[in-house]
């Protein structure tokens, strides 16, 4: 699970456009390296059409597919947990990166936890369940970042 990286608040700009900030951009690859520094790569990133994730997405996993999903984008936590479930069987691992307060909700439902979930930050959790059989508190939280922590 990852939040998109910090965006800018840009009057007259549409949601959907709002582009990261400087920070944003170092904190999205940052994000990317401790993922692989932890040995962990996604098969898929299912990412929010928003211009903040995309961008998130693409500076934390560029070499990785990116499959842009609509139903991301102001999800509730139980629509992004239907989302997962649709998942093709034969992926390991999935990252969903989108916005909160869907994500941060859907993480701490599957891995309990007591942690925040600021702009560009993410959860590993760890599954046993097939993708069709997830559920709330079936995961286990194997790792959190945050770029604010040291």
């Amino acid at each position: 699970m990852l939040r998109h990286a910090k965006a800018a608040q840009v009057p007259g700009l549409a949601d959907r456009e709002r582009p990261l900030t400087g920070r944003g951009e170092r904190d999205a690859a940052r994000a990317g390296e401790e993922i692989r520094a932890a040995g962990l790569g996604p098969d898929v990133v299912l990412c929010s059409p928003a211009l903040r994730t995309r961008r998130t997405a693409e500076l934390a996993f560029p070499e990785a597919e990116i499959s842009y999903e609509g139903d991301i984008y102001e999800a509730y936590p139980d629509e992004l947990l239907e989302l997962l479930r649709r998942s093709d069987p034969g992926l390991g691992t999935v990252v969903l990166c989108g916005h909160n307060p869907g994500v941060h909700e859907l993480a701490v439902s599957l891995a309990d936890g007591d942690y925040v979930f600021r702009p560009g930050a993410f959860a590993v959790i760890q599954v046993e369940s097939a993708w069709a059989d997830l559920w709330p508190g079936e995961g286990r939280l194997l790792t959190h970042w945050d770029p604010k922590e040291p």
